[in-house]
């Protein structure tokens, strides 16, 4: 199949239909808007239901009774609207329901703006809502990665029964890329299991349920989750490095857009003679320790650049376990560096070792 210049919200909106997902609910809010807009036109083409909620809120309890029946739903927003949504995605995981969310991160805190940033790093990873439970997070760097990515998302969802969240800055949304789309998937294929609540007639009733008064049973609910979180922190772990073969003094890393700004100023600077190699994890969680811990072995410095003040910074820290210095360079409010900028960075760091 031939590509097609797509942009990337819309590419996201047509992966979930190849996924075999045929139920989205939302809001609308800037920069992602064009994924609930494209859905609302393409699933009447195949059969789905598109429902524009009157809240993120609504949209996340919509959500989370879709996921309820066992089918492929899928939800999109932008970090306020992800804020909003953050009570069910607790009661989502809690009932261990599978789904996919998308945030098309804009800057913040608060109200911010309608520009690109990283800044949800922390609240995708580590701090997304109430209670002992995590998502699954993958960061894409290309409109293509989303694609593929999206499909992934649906594929980790069912298999670990939990929500799993695609995280894009704002220019991910935006900007237009060739893209290769997978063959269409048969939503037929994706029976609904054996938990889903698809009507008791002919068997015995069976609840979906967050809600366990008995602190034992609460208590074993949370193993049974962190035992489940641990299976995928072994198994689902995903990453790229770039010119980590060879030998090098400075060790970048960054994630999502950030990376190919970072990878054009490796090269340019690799002119120069300074030698740089990058390091980017795909799954922000669970996040990859122990493959940057080894690429950072053969750096003299770890420079951590990002669209944020610094969020996955912790993890950076935490992977090289204060063997060696970590610098950051980073911004905020929407202002994407340049190539050029990230270039002077390492230049200067360099120029110090």
């Amino acid at each position: 199949m031939a590509k097609v210049l797509m942009k990337g919200n819309e590419a996201i909106g047509e992966a979930a239909v190849r996924a075999g997902c045929r139920h989205f609910f939302g809001y609308p809010i800037t920069p992602q808007s064009e994924v609930p807009e494209y859905l609302a036109k393409r699933f009447p083409e195949v059969g789905g239901t598109f429902l524009q909620a009157e809240s993120e809120v609504s949209a996340s309890n919509m959500l989370y009774g879709a996921a309820g029946m066992g089918i492929r739903v899928l939800t999109t927003s932008s970090s306020p609207g992800i804020s909003l949504m953050a009570e069910g995605i607790s009661y989502i995981a809690a009932c261990e329901l599978p789904c996919v969310l998308v945030n098309i991160v804009r800057a913040g805190p608060g109200l911010g703006g309608i520009l690109p940033a990283q800044s949800d790093y922390l609240q995708a990873t580590k701090g997304m809502a109430h209670g002992d439970f995590k998502l699954l997070v993958l960061g894409p760097s290309s409109v293509q990665e989303a694609v593929n990515l999206i499909i992934l998302a649906f594929d980790l969802a069912d298999k670990y029964r939990n929500p799993v969240i695609v995280v894009g800055d704002g220019m991910i949304g935006q900007m237009m890329e060739p893209v290769d789309f997978p063959a269409m998937r048969d939503p037929s294929e994706f029976k609904p299991p054996a938990w889903a609540l698809t009507g008791a007639k002919g068997r015995e009733k069976q609840l979906v349920n967050s809600l366990y008064l008995d602190p034992d049973e609460c208590n074993q609910h949370n193993l049974k989750l962190a035992a489940k979180y641990r299976v995928a922190e072994k198994y689902e772990q995903r990453w790229e490095t770039y010119k980590t073969k060879g030998k090098y003094d400075i060790l970048v890393t960054a994630y999502g857009m950030m990376s190919r700004i970072a990878r054009t100023a490796i090269d340019s600077l690799a002119k120069e003679g300074i030698k740089c190699a990058l390091f980017r994890p795909i799954s922000l969680w669970p996040f990859p320790y122990m493959p940057l811990r080894k690429a950072a072995e053969k750096a003299k410095l770890i420079f951590d650049t990002e669209m944020s003040m610094g969020q996955m910074l912790e993890d950076i820290k935490l992977a090289v376990l204060e063997k060696k210095p970590v610098e950051f360079f980073g911004t905020a409010g929407g202002i994407v560096p340049s190539p050029e900028e990230v270039a002077d960075k390492l230049r200067e760091y360099h120029s110090q070792l």
